[in-house]
């Protein structure tokens, strides 16, 4: 799972090594071979090598990846079905990375049609009069995937193609192949295509992929063109998606070899790598603050609040993580013009993750009965989150001496303006500090923004568990004192 960039549009320049006429390609003993031939290949040679064959894809090791592997060994087109932001994506778009990185194709042919085995009539009468002295192009893999999202108003000609009125006019007959125009699936012939949200195809644009998955030929308004398409075809959809938005049509479905589910993250740590994986951070953000926003989003991924159908994208936790970390930034920068002893370098607390309730709520498909207790339940989630956090971490530690701080009716305030050193004045030497901050991750020697982050999480640690008070004032600060 991860977040998802658009595949490479620019193709690099071939080396100048790799042969250039047709002639030269059989003395080098190359031999043609499919897609999912050459997929296959490529899988088993990484396999025996001990490398990863899918960089970035995280949590589906021991899991989809298997099941991905043996419909690729099987040469199984495929469709993954998951709620969103489990990555579908992401691993399809990896699938590009298994093609052989250069391939060889008939200059100028628009379905990348090898130089061995011509499809059309003008590329076998091509091939046929020029013999071993036909030039050849070579195809970078990155310009071998395709991709269309699947909408309502995708058309066939789209897809498939359709009849190119301007070669009609030039004066070619209607049927003649060379008056079509080739849609995306055929263009990317030799390649990986892929239909991302395969229910919002209408179901008689779907149709149209039938002969493709299975017959592996096209048919254009009328045309039966005998054109053996070589391409590995893989789709993604929600499994809601069935009987709300749309249906995958039954021959459709027969039709890929393999149905596969992926998930998110099943633990904590897989939650926790795909954030620090994919999370773009402006700021540094310590591993307790990583860990509350990793059981946030499982806490609302589980909540009964929240529409299990629609699902609580990675991308949540993600963007949470991205979202406490420019608050960091922020208070760093409203901090710059204050006196201070030093500048506030930017680091993430604890406390700036309140904001990222009111700021992720649209992620959120929340349950009918929740309507307007959307923030109320998230901030619920959030404290539950933070406790367990607390918890888990500083389990079995001596924290008297920071309930200590505010025995004799003292308080310490902290909040999103609040600089470390302002924090670390008010609670000056702490017993059992350095075994917290040594707990939290934050070494030996952390820089005071580090300490304030430290000694923020416990106060709000202790709040959650009754054992400090704690109040907001209008001013926003948040003051720790009394018994909770």
């Amino acid at each position: 799972m991860g977040r998802v960039t658009a595949p490479n549009q620019v193709s690099p320049v071939p080396p100048a090594e790799l042969p250039g006429t047709l002639g030269a390609l059989r003395a080098t003993g190359h031999q043609y071979r499919t897609v999912k031939q050459e997929i296959r290949d490529n899988l088993l040679t990484r396999m025996r090598a001990g490398e990863d064959r899918f960089p970035g894809i995280v949590g589906y090791q021991d899991t989809v990846l298997p099941e991905v592997e043996r419909a690729l060994l099987a040469g199984h087109d495929m469709v993954l079905l998951g709620e969103r932001g489990q990555g579908k994506t992401r691993l399809i778009r990896a699938l590009g990375a298994l093609l052989d990185e250069w391939t060889p194709v008939i200059p100028g042919s628009v379905l990348n049609e090898h130089p061995m085995h011509p499809l059309t009539p003008a590329s076998r009468a091509l091939v046929d009069s020029a013999g071993d002295d036909l030039p050849i192009g070579w195809l970078h893999r990155s310009m071998r995937y395709g991709e269309k999202l699947a909408t309502p108003d995708t058309s066939v000609g789209d897809l498939i193609g359709d009849v190119d009125p301007v070669r009609l006019a030039q004066g070619r007959t209607l049927g003649d192949p060379e008056t079509i125009h080739f849609g995306l699936v055929p263009r990317t012939n030799r390649g990986v295509f892929a239909v991302n949200e395969l229910p919002d195809l209408a179901e008689r644009i779907q149709v149209a992929l039938l002969n493709v998955l299975e017959e592996r030929d096209i048919q254009v308004r009328g045309y039966q063109l005998r054109l053996p398409l070589d391409l590995l075809l893989v789709a993604s959809a929600n499994p809601e998606d069935y009987t709300n938005r749309g249906r995958i049509i039954t021959p459709l479905k027969d039709r890929f070899g393999a149905e596969i589910r992926t998930h998110y993250p099943l633990d904590l740590e897989l939650e926790l790598a795909l954030i620090r994986q994919e999370a773009d951070l402006v700021a540094a953000v310590p591993e307790h603050v990583l860990e509350v926003l990793a059981r946030f989003a499982r806490a609302v991924r589980e909540s009964p609040s929240v529409d299990p159908r629609s699902g609580v994208s990675a991308r949540f936790a993600i963007a949470a993580a991205e979202t406490v970390a420019a608050s960091a930034l922020r208070r760093s920068g409203l901090l710059a013009g204050a006196p201070a002893d030093r500048a506030e370098a930017p680091v993430a607390r604890v406390g700036d993750a309140v904001s990222v309730t009111s700021t992720l709520r649209g992620k959120v498909e929340f349950e009918s009965g929740e309507e307007g207790r959307e923030i109320e339940v998230l901030g619920h989630l959030l404290r539950t989150a933070t406790a367990e956090t607390f918890r888990a971490r500083l389990a079995g530690l001596d924290l008297s001496g920071f309930t200590a701080l505010v025995a004799e009716g003292e308080v310490v305030e902290t909040g999103e303006l609040v600089s470390s050193a302002e924090l670390l004045r008010q609670v000056g030497t702490v017993p059992g500090l350095a075994k917290v901050l040594d707990r939290l991750g934050l070494g030996d020697a952390p820089s005071p923004e580090e300490a304030a982050a430290g000694i923020e999480f416990v106060l709000e640690g202790l709040h959650l568990t009754r054992r400090l008070g704690k109040d907001v004032t209008e001013s926003g600060r948040t003051v720790y004192g009394g018994r909770g």
